[in-house]
C-alpha cells in the first residue's frame, strides 16, 4: 500500500513559487486523492506490494487505467514535491551537467527548452527531463498521468502543468509559473536520481 508523503519544508517554505495554499490544496487534497484511490484500487490484489514504477508498467502493460492514472499521479506528484527545497542547490555539477550541456547545450538552453514544452502542452499534463538505458537526456512531454516509467526511461525532473499546481498562484501564466519553479528546484535531488 502507498503513503501520503510527508513533505520536507514548511507550507509557506516554497513561496512565492508555489503558495501555502496552493501547496495545502495541490499535497493535502489532490496528491492525497490519488495515493487514497491508488490504495483502494489495488487493496486485496496481487499488486498490492507493488512499487509505484511496477504498478505503472503493470497497469500500462495490462490496460488497467483506474490503477494507471492513480500510480503515475502519486509517482509524478512525489517526485514533483520532492525535487523542491527553499535553499536549493541552484544548478546541476558533473555528469549531470555534463550530460545538459551535451543534450542542450548549456543550463540556460535546457531551461528555455523545457519551459517551452510544458508551456506547449494541450490541456493537462507534465513536462519531464527524462534519460535512456545509456543516460542519454531528453524532454518528454506527457498528458494526463502518463510520465517516462511508463516508457522505459528513467524520470529525473518534473514540471507539473495541470491547472491545479499554478492557477491560485499564477492564473493562466503557466510560462511565469515554469519559470518560477527554477528558483526552488534542488539540483542535488536531481543529480542524485
Amino acid at each position: 500500500m502507498q503513503t501520503l508523503i510527508t513533505l520536507p519544508y514548511a507550507p509557506d517554505a516554497l513561496a512565492p513559487a508555489v503558495s501555502a495554499q496552493t501547496l495545502s490544496f495541490h499535497h493535502g487534497k489532490h496528491l492525497a486523492a490519488y495515493v487514497n484511490n491508488l490504495n483502494k484500487a489495488i487493496e486485496g490484489t496481487p499488486m498490492e506490494g507493488l512499487s509505484l514504477e511496477e504498478l505503472i508498467v503493470k497497469s500500462s502493460a495490462e490496460g488497467l487505467t483506474a490503477v494507471f492514472n492513480n500510480a503515475g499521479q502519486t509517482l509524478n506528484h512525489n517526485m514533483y514535491f520532492m525535487q523542491f527545497s527553499p535553499k536549493p542547490k541552484t544548478a546541476p555539477e558533473g555528469a549531470l551537467k555534463e550530460a545538459i550541456d551535451a543534450a542542450f547545450g548549456s543550463l540556460d538552453g535546457f531551461k528555455a527548452a523545457f519551459n517551452a514544452a510544458g508551456a506547449s502542452i494541450f490541456g493537462s499534463g507534465w513536462v519531464w527531463l527524462q534519460a535512456d538505458g545509456e543516460g542519454k537526456l531528453s524532454i518528454g512531454k506527457y498528458s494526463g498521468a502518463d510520465n517516462p516509467v511508463a516508457h522505459g526511461l528513467r524520470p529525473l525532473l518534473t514540471f507539473d502543468v495541470w491547472e491545479h499546481a499554478y492557477y491560485l498562484d499564477w492564473q493562466n501564466r503557466r510560462a511565469d509559473y515554469l519559470a518560477a519553479l527554477w528558483q526552488i528546484t534542488d539540483w542535488s535531488v536531481i543529480e542524485a536520481r
